[in-house]
């Protein structure tokens, strides 16, 4: 096999499972991560101290979803074992089956639904600490790029290495970019000569306040509701995670300016309190603030423009590529899944500039893109619901069939356990909603079962007694 020398830009979880990967492939890999500090030794040290200031998210919630457990189980078994030693937890998502659908008897296949709950900073403690005993792997922290070094190859612009801020050139035969929702490769390249990359972008509209529980003695709290509840104005985000703690998020419209008091740890506290099904989740002791976070874009972009690589010799790779709302939990998931395919495409195509991108471009437009489709449009569908509700109004018509069929499925679950299997396989980067109800005749017994079922009953409070509640709450 040819060994490349290859760099990767950015130590998170995808650039350092890139790393590790390729690395162990028989390749010259070199990572380079722009923030200055040190791994921490400690989970503890990780989760309270670690200052990773290129990751705005790194300490809101963040779900391994049973496809990204399935990728690191294939592909990097010590760094499962390795979360599971630092204190992540089992967590079987079909556990969360309600207890009124009857028929519960297991399915041969169930323990596709099986993950480990571990928060983004043990995740990428567990990563760095194994990439740093990976012989030969390079990770140099504190160097920050400022261009790529690019000449032209058959008329394309291709990158032939990195130039760094001190002016350090270094060269390569491919960079992967790995800096997640800030990468800025379109206007590298753009600067380079090349044409524009294809990019699509759309605010997600959503505003996240999350707090952070750990077991104060009672256990882990029971599951009364989904993970992910929407009730009228805002939605409620429930998500174990390692060494006995958790998170709750409430998400709401970045337009609801009278929801922006949920900042404040005693409106966030008065809500989540007055939810029938979650508040059991505060019967914790807190460990973090309120984390707020806005400003979270649906992004996708491709090399590929009317059929031609934008430029070669470098790839974009989960977030880079495609980033999206976090609240399904899918971002780490769908970064896992990316990786693999672009190690598989290296694998085929490395001495190949142009094969190389065109047939990433084609397995990401066949194995991840969709994700990303089904998660932009559950999140149009959702800031209109919560446009809705605040104005008072009543839910707008269905826009078509498939989406009939999608508000079906929803009001489905609750009554049907393969129904349910199908929902939460979407959940879990499984099964996409599409593929699920492609089939005539499930999609048949859907609509059946959603005929027939009572409307819900709004889990938590009606939008004037939201207001009522946060008003009434001193901000300290």
């Amino acid at each position: 096999m040819q060994v490349a020398r290859i760099i990767v830009l950015g130590a998170g979880v995808c650039g350092l499972t890139t790393g590790i990967l390729l690395r162990r492939d028989g390749h010259d890999v070199t990572v380079l991560e722009r923030d200055v500090e040190a791994v921490p030794d400690s989970i503890e040290d990780a989760v309270e101290r670690w200052s990773r200031e290129g990751v705005s998210q790194f300490r809101q919630a963040h779900l391994l979803t049973p496809r990204g457990r399935e990728v690191l189980e294939e592909a990097l078994p010590d760094v499962l074992a390795g979360v599971r030693a630092a204190g992540g937890q089992p967590l079987d998502l079909l556990a969360l089956m309600p207890p009124w659908i009857g028929e519960r008897e297991p399915r041969d296949d169930d323990h596709r639904f099986e993950t480990v709950a571990v928060r983004r900073p043990v995740l990428e403690q567990v990563l760095s600490r194994v990439a740093a005993d990976e012989p030969g792997l390079e990770v140099r922290r504190g160097v920050s790029v400022r261009e790529p070094v690019v000449r032209s190859h058959d008329g394309t612009p291709h990158v032939t290495g990195v130039r760094s801020d001190s002016g350090e050139e270094l060269e390569a035969d491919l960079v992967v970019d790995a800096m997640g929702r800030r990468s800025q490769l379109p206007r590298w390249l753009e600067q380079a000569g090349a044409m524009p990359m294809h990019e699509q972008s759309e605010d997600a509209g959503f505003i996240y306040y999350t707090r952070f529980f750990q077991d104060a003695g009672a256990g882990m709290p029971a599951f009364r509701g989904p993970v992910l509840t929407p009730i009228g104005s805002f939605s409620l985000l429930t998500i174990p995670a390692d060494n006995s703690t958790w998170s709750v998020t409430v998400y709401i419209s970045s337009g609801d300016r009278p929801l922006k008091r949920l900042r404040h740890v005693g409106a966030w506290e008065a809500l989540v309190g007055a939810c029938p099904l979650h508040a059991q989740w505060l019967e914790g002791e807190p460990i973090t603030d309120v984390l707020a976070m806005g400003g979270v874009v649906d992004r996708y972009r491709r090399l590929i423009v009317d059929g031609q690589p934008v430029a070669t010799g470098i790839v974009p790779v989960g977030d880079s590529w495609a980033c999206s709302n976090p609240s399904l939990g899918r971002g780490m998931t769908l970064g896992l899944l990316h990786v693999k395919l672009l190690r598989e495409a290296i694998g085929e195509h490395l001495d190949e500039p142009r094969q190389l991108v065109e047939a990433f471009d084609v397995a990401t437009e066949a194995e991840v893109t969709p994700w990303y489709r089904e998660t932009v449009e559950e999140d149009r569908g959702r800031v209109r619901e919560l446009a809705a509700s605040r104005e008072g109004r009543g839910p707008e018509p269905d826009s078509g069939e498939d989406a009939s069929l999608r508000r079906a499925l929803l009001a489905a679950v609750g009554r049907d356990p393969e129904v349910l299997r199908a929902f939460i396989a979407s959940r879990c980067c499984l099964t996409t909603v599409s593929e699920t109800l492609a089939d005539r005749a499930f999609a048949e017994r859907v609509v059946e079962l959603a005929r027939d079922a009572e409307a819900p009953a709004l889990a938590g409070p009606n939008r004037e007694q939201v207001l009522q509640l946060i008003d009434g709450v001193p901000i300290a």
